[in-house]
């Protein structure tokens, strides 16, 4: 009788588990995401370090050549 009331009659609805797995896969898809655009985001991080950086660099603005 407990069993009927818990909804265990007949073992684990196979709707519940499909969705389970749906979810699951998911949030492997969103980690995998993640996983890539913080990687994108590392390497725009470091372009624009070094574009700061070649940017505060101060070079004289050369003459013209002589001839």
């Amino acid at each position: 009788m407990a069993k009927a009331l818990l909804g265990y009659v007949g073992g684990p609805d196979p709707r519940l588990l499909a969705e389970m797995r749906r979810l699951q896969q998911r949030v492997q898809d969103l980690e995998s995401e993640l996983t890539r655009m913080q990687a994108e985001n590392n390497a725009l991080a470091a372009v624009a370090d070094e574009q700061r950086l070649l940017s505060s660099i101060d070079v004289p603005q050369r003459e013209p050549a002589l001839t």
